[in-house]
């Protein structure tokens, strides 16, 4: 039986894409169980727990990383390398560039396990993470970092047996940048539970108030990379410039909740809803929106920006990244020349006034339906056996 292991440090219980991922990867396997799939979960403790007639959860106890997180961060290979030998599995997926390649690659290699080893580029870290990082504090250091950190992935990545990426726009500047062995595997989406036929009427009355009320809807972590603060400052404009103060619902966790918090005592018709748990309550969001937001020029996939179009929520997008791809494809939503909030006020006040707002939600769920879970990690397991 071929055997597949995904690890992770991206792993969050209350995270967004990367979360959405492995717990649709595991729902495919488990309806697969001519494949044995382990996933190795960071936790509090260590233990196996059974998901499905091949399907595992290994959970591992690891440390959470300091601060308003709940990310745990493994670090040294000491407690995941029992595991790894013991599953032995065919193929090892690595889903984070921090520490896990070396990592993973270290216990392989001493061990003498007869694993390939794949890495997903959930993050695009050296622009993303470390020259965004560097950026306000010297153009000529961001630069630096970011090749440095293309040399650290050139060092990893490329001894790997191929790595997976969803962006194409990624893809292409990995190329640029010396990856090696890089496969273009795109995500998908359940068009059936994230659908408009979701649309909730409690929640549309509980915001809109008034029929005329515009409700926009910002479902991502709470982080100046996601645009929460962008979209903050954009709401202030918007409410002078529109009949009625749109609603603005924003949903999530993350360092800049305290800023979530303030603006929702200050304005009136922004309400902070925090994390919101469970894929049917989130798709009943998505379905009673009139526009959302992809404000990230970072985004790899962006899987909540999927979800939303399969929802029929057209959105307002970032002009790098996959939110430019799915919108500049779908033609369902607006794309900004530049992320600023003077920018992303004019675009809500002309979806405000277009008259082709339903257009753009068939667009958008018309997009979706072509993308699913199943086609793509059918693809990923015809990568890890040497098929593709």
């Amino acid at each position: 039986m071929f055997s597949v292991v995904d690890c992770n440090n991206f792993w969050s219980p209350s995270g967004g894409g990367v979360r959405r991922y492995h717990l649709e990867k595991m729902e495919f396997y488990k309806n697969h169980p001519d494949v044995h799939y382990s996933f190795i979960m960071h936790d509090k403790e260590t233990w196996t727990e059974q998901i499905g007639e091949s399907t595992f959860i290994e959970h591992l106890k690891v440390p959470k990383v300091a601060g308003n997180w709940e990310y745990r961060y493994l670090i040294k290979s000491g407690p995941i390398e029992p595991i790894l030998t013991r599953l032995n599995p065919d193929a090892i997926e690595v889903g984070s560039p921090y520490f896990l390649p070396g990592i993973v690659q270290k216990v392989v290699r001493r061990r003498g396990l007869q694993s390939r080893v794949f890495g997903f580029w959930h993050a695009d870290f050296p622009v993303t993470y470390v020259k965004r990082f560097l950026q306000p504090f010297s153009g000529a250091v961001a630069n630096v970092g970011e090749q440095l950190a293309w040399k650290h992935a050139r060092k990893y990545y490329n001894k790997m047996a191929g790595t997976i990426v969803s962006s194409q726009i990624i893809m292409d500047r990995m190329l640029r940048n010396g990856l090696e062995k890089v496969h273009f595997v795109t995500l998908g989406v359940d068009c059936e539970l994230f659908h408009p036929a979701k649309k909730d009427e409690e929640i549309v009355k509980k915001y809109k108030q008034k029929q005329d009320r515009l409700l926009l809807f910002f479902p991502h972590r709470f982080s100046k990379e996601k645009g929460l603060d962008v979209i903050l400052d954009a709401y202030p404009l918007m409410c002078e410039r529109l009949e009625l103060a749109p609603a603005l619902v924003i949903a999530g966790m993350g360092p800049y909740e305290g800023l979530a918090k303030r603006a929702s005592e200050k304005y009136e018709h922004v309400h902070l809803e925090g994390f919101i748990d469970g894929k049917e309550r989130m798709a009943q969001y998505y379905a009673s929106a009139d526009l959302g937001f992809a404000l990230s020029k970072w985004e790899t996939f962006g899987l909540s920006l999927l979800e939303s179009l399969s929802s029929g929520l057209p959105l307002i997008a970032a002009n790098d990244g996959a939110a430019y791809e799915h919108i500049d494809r779908s033609g369902a939503g607006v794309v900004l020349p530049e992320v600023t909030p003077e920018e992303v006020a004019n675009a809500v006040v002309t979806y405000s006034k277009s008259l082709q707002q339903k257009s753009l939600k068939e667009k958008a769920r018309g997009y979706a339906e072509r993308l699913t879970w199943e086609a793509c990690f059918e693809k990923q397991l015809a990568i890890y056996q040497g098929k593709i």
